[in-house]
């Protein structure tokens, strides 16, 4: 039996609670929050639970063997590197922190103390994603050309972090599943309308070694909530919406077939060799189908497999190196955008830290 403490009762961390609640295999004995009325709350849905102020009770507490950070995105670093020198297993929320010098030690910290490091990005464990890399893995869409995201809403405008580090982190943990390449440079555009405030609109543009492209729209200035994926390859291509209550994945058997090898058009030169030369481009339309997904909570699924890393010393899917990996993203978007839109490297070595 797995011992488990959250630390952090705010918005995230009562879903937390439920959830190792409810998973065979752990059990859920401590949460600490500053809050005096959170932890009150706490107690009268699960008077089992111990509650405290002081996080460090979880921390010294023998019966916890792994710890879920729930607290604003600034304090990450800090207590994930305290759980691991404590010798807890870590499961932080998104993002895993504020930069990737930080990110990088604590993925060096878990692995000098052989603990596992993973990163709370739910969608990655959401059934549409998962049957989206399944079509993807499998070569379905054939060759993939481009991820292009739109995830807007009005409000909730974050203090602490832009729009990017707050909507775009999702799109870009789901892109980090799905694609079967690693972007090479980033380039990004922004602009506040709050005074005093971070960025409340972006769009993020990735960029390949190969014909690939990925896109993000994200804002938290517009009138609708739109949460749409479009995902274009050679052979078909996906419709993810995350609103729709059923059919949140739609593949169109849809594309082009080019005929490259040129056909003659026009006159020709003195030696009698063409000039001119159409490229044939023929459109294919054919069905539409709606996969069937589980409806199991994307959260359950997530912390069913982080305690099952725990069990059997494995990997997580979304472990540190992924989390440093869209840190880094995240990080070069945000300086994309605070220098005009100028483009920023990164490294090619996906697994570096």
């Amino acid at each position: 039996m797995i011992g488990v403490g959250i630390i952090g009762y705010g918005y995230w961390g009562p879903n937390l609670v439920r959830n190792f609640y409810e998973q065979a295999g752990c059990k859920v004995i401590a949460v600490s929050d500053l809050r005096q009325n959170q932890l009150d709350k706490v107690r009268a849905r699960y008077p089992t639970i111990e509650t405290t102020t002081d996080y460090r009770d979880l921390l010294r507490n023998p019966q916890i063997d792994a710890v879920a950070i729930a607290t604003p995105v600034s304090t990450h670093f800090a207590l994930g590197m305290e759980a691991l020198r404590a010798g807890k297993h870590v499961l932080v929320e998104k993002p895993m922190t504020m930069d990737v010098d930080q990110a990088t030690r604590l993925v060096d910290e878990a692995d000098l103390r052989r603990r596992i490091l993973a990163v709370d990005h739910t969608f990655v464990y959401t059934a549409a994603v998962r049957k989206m890399r399944e079509l993807t893995v499998q070569g379905d869409l054939g060759d993939v050309y481009y991820y292009d995201s739109v995830r807007v809403n009005l409000g909730l405008f974050q203090h602490d972090v832009n729009v990017v580090w707050d909507l775009a982190v999702h799109d870009l943990s789901i892109m980090d599943y799905i694609l079967p390449a690693q972007p090479v440079a980033v380039t990004a555009s922004g602009i506040g309308h709050v005074p005093g405030e971070p960025e409340n609109m972006a769009y993020v543009t990735l960029h390949f070694e190969s014909r690939l492209m990925a896109h993000v729209h994200v804002n938290w200035l517009a009138p609708v909530k739109v949460r749409r994926t479009l995902l274009g390859g050679s052979r078909k291509m996906i419709v993810y919406d995350d609103l729709e209550p059923s059919e949140k994945i739609k593949v169109y058997d849809k594309g082009i077939t080019v005929n490259g090898n040129g056909h003659a058009n026009g006159d020709g030169d003195a030696n009698g060799n063409n000039r001119r030369y159409e490229m044939l481009v023929g459109y294919r339309a054919g069905d539409v189908w709606s996969p069937q997904l589980e409806m199991t909570e994307a959260l359950g699924v997530e912390l069913k497999h982080f305690i099952g890393c725990i069990e059997h010393d494995t990997t997580p899917i979304v472990d540190g190196r992924a989390g440093l990996r869209i840190v880094r993203l995240l990080e070069a978007a945000t300086q994309s955008m605070r220098n005009a839109g100028r483009p920023v490297e990164l490294s090619t070595n996906r697994c570096s830290v």
